[in-house]
């Protein structure tokens, strides 16, 4: 009686290797949900446009072979757009990107004092849908990027927000939207900064629609 019950209560390794092979598609299946669910809640978390600020002694983008657009010391932005977007979030990269102080004041010699307009230097934007890619196994995968037919216009304008808050339209220079770019540059310090709109641009948008 008592060997029955010890057998019982430890079963056997046959008995252990018997079980697990009958659970394992079972345990396979929920640890793909698992994984799924995790990359669904964190593509939910993130609705904000992102950039990547450098700053650099000159910048140029190339397509075809050709320079489109090139400049001196300033600033080189990486623009991705995410597919809830808005104005506000428009508003909100432009403003930030502009006053960052990431340049030495010249005249005291303090650093980190001056942004790209107090120095006069220049700002190139290129649009980088890639800043919002996921990887889904071994291949990206950017879902939550805006669609091209949408985000294009949107581009166009977050350009000439730009270049109507800064005060030299002609120093905010862009490369083509859609295009195989090349995009040169050289750091200067290397200073690269990130930056995302916040959340309650989102939030903003969706109390002003439900009222």
């Amino acid at each position: 009686m008592y060997y029955c019950l010890a057998s019982c209560a430890f079963p056997s390794s046959h008995t252990t290797l018997h079980l697990r092979n009958k659970l394992s598609p079972f345990l396979f299946r929920r640890n793909r949900s698992h994984q799924t669910l995790q990359l669904c809640r964190r593509n939910f978390q993130i609705r904000a446009m992102r950039a990547v600020i450098q700053r650099v002694s000159s910048s140029s983008v190339t397509v075809d072979g050709r320079i489109v657009s090139e400049i001196g010391p300033g600033l080189l932005v990486l623009i991705g757009i995410h597919e809830s977007d808005t104005d506000a979030d428009a508003d909100y990269m432009c403003r930030k990107v502009l006053n960052m102080r990431l340049f030495t004041n010249e005249a005291t010699g303090r650093g980190w004092d001056q942004n790209v307009m107090q120095r006069g230097y220049g700002v190139l934007l290129v649009s980088q849908f890639t800043l919002y890619g996921f990887m889904k196994g071994n291949k990206p995968d950017f879902h939550v990027a805006m669609p091209p037919e949408k985000a294009k216009p949107f581009y166009a304008s977050l350009i000439e927000r730009f270049q109507k808050a800064y005060n030299k339209p002609d120093a905010v220079k862009d490369g083509v939207f859609g295009a195989m770019m090349k995009v040169n540059l050289v750091n200067d310090g290397p200073v690269t900064m990130q930056l995302e709109s916040p959340q309650s641009s989102k939030n903003e948008t969706k109390a002003s629609t439900e009222s």
